[in-house]
């Protein structure tokens, strides 16, 4: 004996589907691309940088912060 299917009988609602994004999901990409945007305007600038203290200490402090 066959078995009987069930069928819909009123169709799934037509509301929009809303999508938000975190802070960061915007923000870190802008970042990166803002980054590598100054490296390949200014590839001088960015080796004059490398050997800046402040630079391993800043990122010394966001590391020590985000450890937390």
């Amino acid at each position: 004996m066959p078995a009987r299917t069930h069928t819909r009988t009123h169709r799934p609602a037509q509301e929009p589907i809303e999508v938000t994004l975190p802070w960061w999901a915007v923000a870190l990409p802008a970042l990166a691309f803002a980054a590598l945007l100054l490296l390949i305007l200014e590839p001088g600038q960015a080796h004059a940088a490398a050997g800046d203290p402040a630079l391993g200490r800043l990122l010394g402090r966001i590391l020590a912060f985000l450890a937390l």
